[in-house]
């Protein structure tokens, strides 16, 4: 060989290796959105993505709307709490209903009654004749239609995709959920500051035909589940029983309650943060949100390039345990670009938690208990959280907003100690179930992370 042919083989190798990257990055790509080649869940993923954005502004909105109203932390907190709490008191009798009815009708149904819930907002705002009690009422009409919409929702998105994509499905409805979240309050805070909150519900309330339009558009197959002819009390205690029982998913659902309970309600604190210790207005109020919502956003991202649901437990321990660290500094801080920061950790911490809790518990619940499992979970969500809402109001009232979070941060660290505790009994039980799917060999695998059914 010549020295010149030498140099060109040399030359030639760094471009076949450039192009073997690329292929690879395009196909890792294509892969974490392997749930959008299915046609309904392509549908559903732009339709909701339109009405997210106009429910983070509305969440916003809302918010800023009480403290202007109001300058009252405890008051954020009751209205929060109205808003959750009936999602909590109905989630077991939403879960057995939603196993009864058609999942795609209910969900057209809860969406055309969340959009008159946030033009009704509107036009009170609009006309400037809306008060607290108002707000309050049709808070609570919204958590009355989410009790049914959540567990409807996620339940759904097994006939929107195959089986083996309902991780990835999961995974990019929290992207889709965080990129509104980073989207919807940026544009909120404008438009309040230029036109008031008005405008914000006004948007939310069309943004829902976007999502009613791509549910009417899908072709779904119906479910075919033997159901017994049992009352519905039995259905509720069979589902109860299941949960209480099955280790991992009352493990999993007790720690995700309580960061239910200790960790989102920070946000209710954030208008009191944005006035009191940061001494900046609606704007800034997007700017934190919008933050919390690039962590998130990251946090989606991550589970969607994820090829298996193993390992899953040790990103749940890891992400509770972020989340409350981030939580403490952030009660400490009075600085906005660092508080910004910590604002994009809490919001991975947050989105971590919830989709890591959410995709373990649809890998292990079987097809004819998921709606009511997952009205379980619905509970969690909104259940835990009002009580928050209510608790995080009333100390910050007494003690103040920043105390406050870090105390709310403490437990959080707790609780992700408490579950790393009790990790390997979870992975224990996990470990023959996903054996079963294929997703772990039969035999010869040392678990670092997942896996158990209950006794039958």
């Amino acid at each position: 060989m010549t020295d010149k042919d030498a140099r060109t083989q040399a030359l030639s190798k760094p471009a076949i290796s450039s192009d073997s990257q690329q292929t690879s990055l395009l196909g890792s790509m294509s892969y974490a959105w392997r749930a959008l080649r299915h046609r309904n869940f392509k549908l559903f993923f732009f339709g909701q993505s339109i009405s997210l954005i106009g429910t983070w502004m509305t969440r916003l909105a809302t918010t800023w709307l009480v403290y202007r109203l109001t300058h009252s932390a405890l008051l954020l907190g009751i209205v929060t709490f109205a808003g959750q709490i009936v999602s909590f008191a109905v989630g077991p009798v939403a879960g057995v209903w939603v196993e009864r009815l058609n999942r795609r009708k209910l969900l057209v149904w809860t969406q055309a009654a969340a959009a008159v819930q946030s033009l009704a907002m509107a036009a009170l705002t609009l006309a400037h004749v809306i008060n607290l009690w108002e707000i309050v009422v049709l808070a609570t009409l919204q958590g009355l239609i989410n009790a049914f919409d959540m567990p409807a929702r996620q339940s759904f998105l097994v006939q929107m995709v195959e089986d083996r994509n309902v991780s990835n499905a999961i995974a990019i409805n929290s992207s889709m959920v965080n990129g509104a979240r980073l989207v919807g309050p940026a544009i909120a805070g404008l438009l309040i500051g230029a036109f008031g909150e008005g405008w914000c519900f006004l948007v939310d309330g069309i943004s829902y035909l976007a999502v009613i339009a791509s549910l009417l558009m899908m072709r779904i197959k119906p479910l075919q589940i033997h159901r017994p002819a049992s009352s519905m009390r039995e259905q509720i205690r069979e589902g109860w029983d299941y949960v209480r029982t099955f280790r991992p998913i009352r493990t999993i659902l007790l720690l995700f309650s309580l960061l239910c309970l200790m960790g989102y309600p920070f946000a209710v604190l954030l208008p009191v943060f944005v006035g009191e210790v940061l001494h900046g207005n609606a704007t800034t109020l997007g700017w934190l949100t919008g933050a919390s919502g690039i962590g998130a956003l990251v946090s989606a991202l991550s589970l969607a390039i994820r090829k298996s649901v193993v390992g899953l437990t040790r990103m749940l321990q890891i992400a509770a345990a972020m989340l409350g660290g981030s939580l403490i500094l952030f009660g400490m801080s009075h600085t906005l670009w660092l508080s910004l920061a910590l604002m994009c950790f809490v919001g991975f911490g947050l989105m971590q938690s919830a989709s890591v809790s959410n995709t373990i518990i649809q890998s292990l619940v079987p097809e004819d208990k998921r709606a009511r499992v997952m009205s379980y979970y619905t509970m969690a969500f909104f259940g835990a959280a009002p009580f928050g809402s209510l608790l995080t109001g009333a100390l910050a009232h007494r003690i103040g907003a920043p105390h406050t979070v870090i105390l709310t941060g403490a437990f959080c660290a707790a609780g992700a100690l408490w579950f790393t505790f009790e990790l390997p009994k979870v992975r224990a039980v996990m470990r023959p179930l996903y054996q079963q799917m294929g997703l772990l060999p039969a035999r010869g695998i040392d678990l670092v992370s997942d896996v158990q059914e209950p006794r039958r």
